[in-house]
């Protein structure tokens, strides 16, 4: 008998892409908040999301997963650790402020498939993060007042963004949009002839993290700039203001999913 939560199933069913949940997530994230054209906004929207408003925010992450009971696999960081780029649009359902994820890109294939299944529509791409060390050095900014971040996106090696940030105080909120009660679409489609307009799944559904836990939340000034790209339309939502940049890390676990409304 095959098993494994994902393909490919095998017999012991060690060599599923992705292991089967619950999967538990702690990473570093590099943040900008900033305004976008409200009508580009709009058109990346699905079918039962709305616009709220024109607020974005764009996440730079360094993440370390495992799934349960699975230790070994941070002692494997080829396996565990990973970058992604997030791009967060405004949006309500319902009349609820939810967020929305137009672009994603992360540079592991486990984070990749394991996306798809939660509606993630990601990318491979390449996502580097200035990091801290517990050592004073001038190769190293200080997690405080004055420290200064820059991260990057490149894909299908085209620069994408660059951002950077300056710490200047201690806040109580994470920026807006953020990922408590994002909503994404699952799609997949039929590659059956006659059947490629009718995909086999295509839903709205919202994220359900639990033991979701933040560090201290560091705000400041932030510059980012968005570059074109002959295929991606990611310039349509660059930014029109820039408004903060942040600094904290988190921690959550996930194993469940919400779904919202089937679109087929």
């Amino acid at each position: 008998m095959l098993t494994g939560f994902s393909l490919p199933k095998s017999p012991k069913g060690t060599s599923s892409v992705v292991p089967t949940p619950p999967w538990h997530f702690v990473g570093t994230a590099i943040a900008v908040s900033f305004e976008a054209e409200p009508n580009n906004i709009e058109s990346f929207l699905p079918e039962g999301l709305e616009l709220d408003s024109n607020k974005c925010t764009a996440y730079f992450v360094e993440w370390q997963a495992v799934s349960d009971g699975e230790e070994k696999e941070y002692l494997d960081p080829v396996r565990s650790q990973y970058k992604e780029t997030i791009i967060l649009v405004s949006a309500k359902f319902e009349g609820n402020s939810v967020s929305y994820c137009p672009f994603i890109w992360v540079d592991q294939d486990v984070s990749l498939v394991r996306g798809m299944f939660q509606g993630w529509p990601k990318q491979l791409g390449t996502t580097w993060i200035t990091r801290a060390y517990n050592l004073p050095s001038k190769a190293s900014p200080i997690v405080g007042k004055g420290g200064k971040f820059g991260a990057t996106l490149s894909a299908r090696e085209r620069r994408l963004i660059e951002a950077s940030i300056t710490l200047n105080e201690t806040v109580e909120s994470l920026p807006t949009p953020n990922f408590a009660k994002a909503v994404n679409v699952r799609y997949f489609p039929n590659l059956e002839l006659g059947q490629h307009d009718k995909p086999l799944i295509h839903q709205l559904v919202q994220l359900k993290s639990k033991d979701v836990s933040i560090s201290e939340i560091w705000k400041g000034d932030a510059k980012m700039v968005f570059y074109d790209s002959p295929y991606l339309e990611l310039i349509d939502l660059k930014p029109t203001r820039i408004d903060s940049g942040y600094r904290f890390s988190f921690a959550m676990t996930v194993d469940n999913i919400i779904p919202l409304k089937d679109l087929r």
